[in-house]
């Protein structure tokens, strides 16, 4: 295991609750069993806060840690762009993203295209908790 996964993964700042979320969404990975739970505040099409509960492997932990300090502050439009073209960081290493999404270069690559579902998990609850 890559130890970047694991320091990714120990950012859980936002392993919280929010008090009056806008938008929120659970979703189970069929393969291994993973389980997500999010809740956003979303304003004026703007993502200002994210929360997550999760059972999880730490390829989940990860990107769902990232994802949450990478999303604030970013439009719904943002994410859709990112998350309509995530999968395909996994085998196309010359993608062109926007900075803001740079940590994700480190985590969605070939030498983790076997943990692609656990990775991918936190950004299809988001999806769905925003009906993309």
């Amino acid at each position: 295991m890559d130890l970047k996964i694991l320091e990714i993964a120990s950012h859980a700042e936002n392993k919280k609750e929010l008090s009056n979320p806008t938008h929120s969404s659970k979703n189970k990975n069929p393969i291994c069993g993973d389980e997500m739970e999010i809740s956003l505040v979303v304003k004026k099409n703007i993502i200002e806060d994210m929360a997550y509960n999760c059972k999880s492997c730490v390829y989940c932990q990860a990107s769902v840690s990232l994802l949450s300090r990478t999303i604030k502050d970013q439009s719904i439009d943002t994410f859709k762009d990112f998350f309509q073209f995530a999968e395909k960081m996994f085998t196309d290493n010359n993608l062109n993203i926007q900075k803001k999404w740079n940590g994700f270069v480190e985590i969605f690559n070939k030498k983790n295209l076997a943990r692609k579902e656990c990775l991918l998990l936190p950004l299809r609850t988001v999806a769905k908790a925003l009906k993309i």
